[in-house]
């Protein structure tokens, strides 16, 4: 009976082992994945594209708000140190001269996607001696961050892009000319919105803008709206040097706004 109870407790004991293996193996499904950009994990998911996002979401709160004549976008531009020349960041870039973009997440990164972006608006005017439109500028550069995804040797890009721009009708492929703001994804994905936010405060500012975004709003109550968006979730006082403002009117040019024109803004909403 003393070698039946032993064998009994042998058996358990290899049942018990046998369960905890399993269970390992169900856990750690995931994370077998996670280091493989190319390879689905069970759940169907490209582990390394939701790390991407989560870059993106630790950056910098970037915005944009289409209005009826114009687009705005908006960003906050954060220096790690105070000793740090801040002119020397700029997170929104000219593209064409009615084309600009933002970027939230890893700055690096955004370099490598402007340049593209600039080669491809230089391409297509060498072909058609004309400037290209805004949603195929944005499909190109899709194009690129989704090869970034099924590529091997190669990882996601960790940004996630707002683009702005003004379209003439008969360029365009769906025949609307006007403002038009894309936002671009690490997977390749884009949409076109008509308000939105990327980065850290995303979530309140969407919600933010839902509440105060109109159709038939005017391009100066957007800038105001962009500079209280970006009030709602900054740490600290907003001023000219730490916000980045673009514009683009119906006089179809993309323009920066200088550091003297946002204290302007800044003084009109107080």
């Amino acid at each position: 009976s003393q070698f039946g109870s032993r064998s009994c407790i042998q058996v358990a004991k290899k049942e018990t082992k046998k369960q905890r293996n399993q269970q390992s193996k169900s856990t750690m499904g995931e994370s077998d994945y996670s280091f493989s950009l190319t390879t689905f994990s069970p759940s169907g998911k490209l582990v390394q594209i939701e790390y991407a996002l989560n870059a993106v979401s630790a950056g910098a709160t970037s915005l944009g708000i289409k209005a009826k004549n114009g687009i705005v976008i908006a960003t906050e531009k954060r220096m790690p140190s105070v000793l740090m020349d801040d002119r020397s960041l700029e997170k929104i870039s000219l593209i064409t001269s009615q084309i600009g973009m933002v970027y939230s997440g890893m700055g690096p990164d955004s370099r490598v996607l402007v340049k593209k972006a600039r080669k491809q608006a230089q391409t297509y005017y060498r072909t058609y001696k004309d400037s290209i439109p805004t949603s195929q500028l944005v499909r190109e550069i899709a194009s690129v961050m989704q090869e970034f995804t099924q590529s091997g040797g190669v990882r996601p890009f960790g940004v996630s892009l707002l683009v702005a721009g003004y379209d003439d009708g008969e360029k365009e492929e769906d025949g609307e000319s006007g403002p038009k703001l894309y936002q671009v994804d690490p997977s390749g994905s884009y949409f076109a919105w008509k308000a939105t936010a990327i980065g850290k405060n995303m979530v309140n500012a969407k919600t933010f803008l839902e509440k105060r975004y109109t159709e038939d709003i005017e391009l100066e109550d957007a800038i105001h709206t962009a500079i209280l968006t970006l009030k709602e979730g900054f740490e600290g006082q907003v001023n000219e040097n730490n916000i980045e403002i673009g514009v683009i009117s119906d006089d179809r040019k993309f323009h920066i706004l200088s550091p003297s024109e946002i204290k302007d803004y800044l003084l009109e909403i107080e």
